[in-house]
C-alpha cells in the first residue's frame, strides 16, 4: 500500500495519464491497422491486400498523384511562407505578433468551413473548380503551418551571426544565403513536415474544391472503409503511414545536418 502511495506521489506517476491515452488512441489503433492489413476477411494471414494495390493501376496512380499534389502544396507554402516569416521576424515585435495572430486566427475556424468559403470565393469570381482550386485551397489551409515554425526559428536566431558576416564583407544576399537560410533550415524542415503529412492524407478538401472529380489517396482509403473493405483500407493506410514515416526519418536527418552545418559556420 505504501509503495502504491509513493508511486502516485512521485513524478513518474504524472506520465500515467499520457501513457494510457497513447495506448488507447495511438498504439492500439496502429496495431489494428497492421493486423487488418495483413489478414483477409476470414482472419488468415495474407499479402493479398498489398498485391491488390499493386495490381490496380488506378490506386497506384492516385497514390503517385497525391504525392505530387502534396509536393506542389509544400513548395507553394515554402515560396509564399518563407518571405512572410522573414519579413515578420524583422518587423517590430508588437506589429509582427499582430500579423502572426492574423495568420493563426483562420485556424480557429473548422477546415471544412474554410474550404466551403474557398468554394464560395471561386463561385463569386466565376473561376472553375478543379486542380488549380485544389492547390490554392491546400496552400490556403496549410500555409500557417509553414510560416510559424520558420518565423519561430528566425526570431530565435542570434543576430551576432549576421553581424559577423557583415563585418567580413558579405553583402545582403550572401548574408541571407550563407548564414540566415542554413540556420533557418530546422524551421523549414518542421514546416515541410507539418504541411506535407496532412496534405497527403486529406480528402475533404479535394472533394469540395474539385466537385469530387479529382480523387486523392485519402479519398480512396475513405471509400474502402465506408464500403466495409476494412482489410484493403487498412493496407492502404499502412502504405501511407510508411511514406509518412520515411519522410519523418528523412527530415530528421536533414534537420541534424543543417544544425551541424550552422554550428560549423
Amino acid at each position: 500500500m505504501n509503495k502504491l502511495r509513493l508511486f502516485f506521489l512521485s513524478r513518474r506517476s504524472w506520465t500515467l495519464p499520457y501513457l494510457i491515452f497513447s495506448i488507447i488512441f495511438v498504439i492500439v489503433p496502429l496495431l489494428l491497422i497492421v493486423v487488418y492489413a495483413f489478414t483477409d476477411d476470414a482472419g488468415r494471414m495474407t499479402l493479398e491486400n498489398f498485391r491488390k494495390f499493386l495490381a490496380h493501376p488506378e490506386a497506384v496512380n492516385t497514390f503517385i498523384y497525391s504525392i505530387g499534389i502534396a509536393i506542389l502544396t509544400t513548395i507553394g507554402c515554402i515560396v509564399l511562407g518563407y518571405p512572410a516569416a522573414w519579413i515578420l521576424s524583422r518587423s517590430n515585435s508588437s506589429y509582427s505578433r499582430t500579423l502572426i495572430l492574423l495568420f493563426i486566427l483562420p485556424m480557429w475556424v473548422n477546415i471544412l468551413i474554410r474550404t466551403l468559403a474557398t468554394v464560395a470565393l471561386f463561385d463569386f469570381a466565376s473561376l472553375p473548380l478543379g486542380e488549380g482550386a485544389l492547390i490554392f485551397g491546400m496552400i490556403y489551409n496549410f500555409i500557417p503551418f509553414m510560416i510559424y515554425p520558420i518565423y519561430n526559428t528566425l526570431q530565435k536566431m542570434d543576430p551576432s551571426y549576421v553581424e559577423a558576416a557583415q563585418d567580413l564583407g558579405a553583402n545582403s544576399f550572401q548574408v541571407f544565403w550563407k548564414v540566415v537560410f542554413p540556420l533557418s533550415m530546422p524551421g523549414v524542415v518542421s514546416g515541410i513536415m507539418m504541411v506535407f503529412m496532412p496534405t497527403i492524407s486529406t480528402f475533404a478538401i479535394a472533394e469540395l474544391l474539385t466537385m469530387n472529380n479529382i480523387k486523392l489517396f485519402g479519398t480512396t482509403i475513405q471509400e474502402n472503409i465506408n464500403n466495409s473493405m476494412w482489410n484493403y483500407g487498412a493496407a492502404l493506410s499502412l502504405i501511407m503511414l510508411f511514406l509518412i514515416a520515411a519522410t519523418s526519418l528523412f527530415s530528421s536527418d536533414e534537420k541534424s545536418d543543417s544544425e551541424k552545418g550552422g554550428q560549423v559556420w
